[in-house]
């Protein structure tokens, strides 16, 4: 058994509220490029709280689910007090907490623009 020192952040009086995002299926790009820090799309809510997600030319319907148990995220602090290995002790802040996921589990539509005919 390991001991981890755990602690609030101290932002506001606590930790934030996140949500996760499952989408079924891959994203692919026709560049090879990663996502990280990149732009993927939209994220709405309709009056009913339904969340729809638009990439590009694809809208995906979706559901809010909450979590049977929710996740932390945690940032490491790392106090060092000496210099030998493993003699300085190491906590954790929680910075949020995920207890809903929004759920995207059909296939995606194609968003098609009404363009008159030139007659």
């Amino acid at each position: 058994m390991v001991q981890i020192h755990v602690k609030l952040a101290s932002e506001k009086g606590g930790y934030q509220e996140w949500a996760m995002i499952e989408l079924q299926g891959t994203l692919e790009t026709r560049n090879p490029i990663p996502f990280s820090g990149r732009f993927i799309g939209d994220l709405h809510f309709t009056h009913k709280d339904v969340p729809i997600l638009i990439i590009g030319h694809h809208i995906l319907y979706g559901k809010v689910v909450t979590l049977e148990k929710p996740y932390g995220i945690l940032v490491k602090d790392a106090e060092v007090t000496d210099r030998a290995p493993g003699a300085g002790q190491t906590s954790y802040t929680i910075r949020a907490v995920i207890r809903k996921k929004l759920l995207f589990k059909t296939r995606p539509k194609p968003i098609i623009a009404n363009v008159p005919k030139k007659v």
